[in-house]
């Protein structure tokens, strides 16, 4: 179960880093603007950002789980 944890919130942090990384180059170039802002109104890059932060928080802590699991007598 760890491993698929490891595996999928690993991704999932690299997907969401990705989408930010396009979104903030459109967003560079002005073509892609939302009228607003505002934290909890519109879906912002930040939010991928975020998001990918998460995700790999969450696969370092699995995967440091695992090692430690591992290391047991």
């Amino acid at each position: 179960m760890e491993k698929h944890i490891l595996r999928w919130s690993y991704w999932l942090g690299i997907a969401c880093l990705v989408i930010a990384l396009v979104w903030r180059g459109i967003n560079a170039f002005g073509i892609w603007l939302p009228p607003s802002t505002a934290p909890g109104y519109t879906i912002w890059y930040l939010s991928f950002f975020r998001g990918s932060l998460l995700f790999f928080v969450a696969s370092i802590a699995t995967a440091n789980y695992i090692w430690v699991d591992l290391r047991k007598p």
